[in-house]
């Protein structure tokens, strides 16, 4: 099924899927933040997607067997070098940043992500329609409000960092449709995953990040237990599921939600707080990216750009969201990955 007809005979289907987006890619920031409690912050990155990688691995060998691994060296390097843009730098780097700044904040900075989609595209000439480019300089005035003026819950050095992640993974979403990849979107996720989570153990390890089995609280241990099941492959399940099965103007609202959820789970379990700045800021950054997303959507079909995303990785945005499957079906300027 087109990703823009519904699915009329399972409407509950398609809103519990969307339900579990929304919650799960916005929860993944509060689960990123707890983990990195007691588990150094690339490492704890590392582990969750190198575990998601050889879960999701073992299940595609299972349904498909070795033939969904059938890929050239150039697909191979392809996936690689995107998993190494999303996840290493971009998802891992989140995770640095959420040591210090509120995991609210870094949702609400992550969600720019589209904004920078658009900047690249102009960049290389494919140039954008008018509203599309007022919606990145409306977000960007919300992206600025956050960072300069040093919203409460937030240092300079956390605001740096969730940027420069978030740039690294637009620069990744935007390389992975228009260089060669694995014809299979599960071996692609999971390819991408092993070798992000391959790229954070080695750059934590050279950081000097050491993993100390002794010191890491249940609490952290249920945390990243959670990213992994839940936040890896649950959502990226349901996520999956939604792009074959709902309209896509339906799945992109994924972009609006996450943030809220993250903010309102940040400020009821570790009481971060929620500031008429991070109120504004937030709403002036999410009216852009409403705006880029509903202009592009009107636009003629493409093979596009990953518009975030989660909740980790990524549609995406979302700080924790994962590899975006089935790229070939989606609107231009929808999909985004969160990291």
């Amino acid at each position: 099924m087109r990703a823009n007809t519904t699915d009329t005979r399972a409407p509950l289907l398609v809103w519990s899927a969307l339900a579990i987006v929304y919650v799960v890619w916005g929860s993944t920031y509060l689960g990123i933040g707890i983990a990195i409690e007691s588990i150094p912050p690339m490492l704890s990155a590392a582990m969750r997607f190198i575990t998601a990688a050889a879960l999701l691995s073992g299940f595609l060998l299972v349904r498909s067997g070795p033939a969904a691994f059938k890929l050239s060296r150039k697909q191979f390097l392809g996936a690689a070098v995107v998993g190494v843009l999303l996840l290493t730098t971009g998802n891992g780097l989140l995770a640095v940043a959420e040591q210090y700044i509120s995991t609210g904040l870094a949702a609400l900075l992550v969600a720019s992500v589209p904004l920078w989609l658009v900047v690249f595209r102009f960049v290389v000439r494919d140039r954008p329609k008018t509203l599309t480019l007022a919606g990145v300089l409306v977000g960007l005035v919300g992206v600025a409000a956050l960072s300069l003026t040093g919203a409460e819950g937030g240092s300079s050095v956390g605001i740096v960092v969730v940027l420069f992640a978030s740039v690294s993974w637009a620069v990744g979403s935007f390389l992975s449709s228009r260089i060669e990849m694995p014809a299979n979107a599960l071996a692609t996720s999971a390819i991408e995953m092993f070798v992000g989570g391959a790229g954070l153990l080695v750059l934590g390890t050279g950081y000097g990040e050491r993993l100390d089995l002794s010191a890491i609280t249940t609490r952290s241990w249920v945390a990243l237990v959670y990213l992994i099941l839940v936040g890896s492959l649950i959502g990226f399940t349901a996520f999956s599921w939604l792009l074959g099965n709902a309209p896509i103007s339906l799945v992109s609202t994924y972009a609006y939600v996450n943030p809220a959820v993250a903010v309102a789970l940040g400020a009821l379990v570790l009481n971060e707080p929620i500031t008429t700045q991070v109120i504004v800021g937030g709403l002036v950054i999410l009216a852009g990216v409403a705006l880029v997303i509903s202009t592009e959507r009107k636009g003629p079909k493409r093979v596009l750009e990953d518009l975030d995303g989660g909740g980790d990785v990524g549609l995406g945005v979302s700080g924790g969201q994962e590899p975006q499957p089935a790229r070939h079906h989606v609107d231009p300027a929808v999909e985004q990955r969160g990291v």
